[in-house]
C-alpha cells in the first residue's frame, strides 16, 4: 500500500463552490494573479488562515483536508514562511491538474468558521 501524506488548505466560500461543484475532488484553477497554489502541511496552520484572514476577507473560512501520495509529493519542496507551524507546498499553477489528478478520496471540509462563531 503507497504512503500517503495528508495536507490542508484553508479556503473562502466560493473556492468551496467549486470544490463541492467538482465532487470534492479537485481544486480549482488559479486566478491570473495566483501563480502558485499552496497547500498547508498541518491543520493548527490551516486553521489560523481560515479564521484569522479568510472570515475578515470574505465572511466565512473552511479548512479542508486531503491525501496524495508521498512519492508524488518529493517534488515539491516543503517552504517555511513564518513560525514553526507555517509550513506549506508551492505548486506551481501549471502543475495543479496534475496535483488533482493525485489526489486520494474525497477534499474534506474540516472546519468551518464564521464571524463569532466556530464549528
Amino acid at each position: 500500500m503507497e504512503e500517503l501524506t495528508t495536507l490542508y488548505r484553508p479556503v473562502g466560500p466560493k473556492e468551496l463552490k467549486l470544490i463541492e461543484e467538482s465532487g470534492f475532488k479537485r481544486f480549482p484553477k488559479r486566478l491570473a494573479q495566483q501563480p502558485i497554489f499552496y497547500p498547508v502541511m498541518n491543520e493548527e496552520y490551516a486553521i489560523q488562515i481560515a479564521r484569522d484572514w479568510n472570515v475578515p476577507a470574505s465572511g466565512s473560512g473552511f479548512v479542508t483536508k486531503f491525501s496524495l501520495p508521498a512519492v508524488f509529493l518529493k517534488r515539491y519542496e516543503v517552504q517555511n514562511v513564518g513560525g514553526i507551524v507555517h509550513d506549506e507546498l508551492w505548486v506551481p499553477a501549471e502543475e495543479l491538474e496534475d496535483f488533482n489528478d493525485q489526489i486520494v478520496g474525497f477534499i474534506e471540509v474540516t472546519r468551518s468558521f464564521y464571524p463569532d462563531k466556530t464549528d
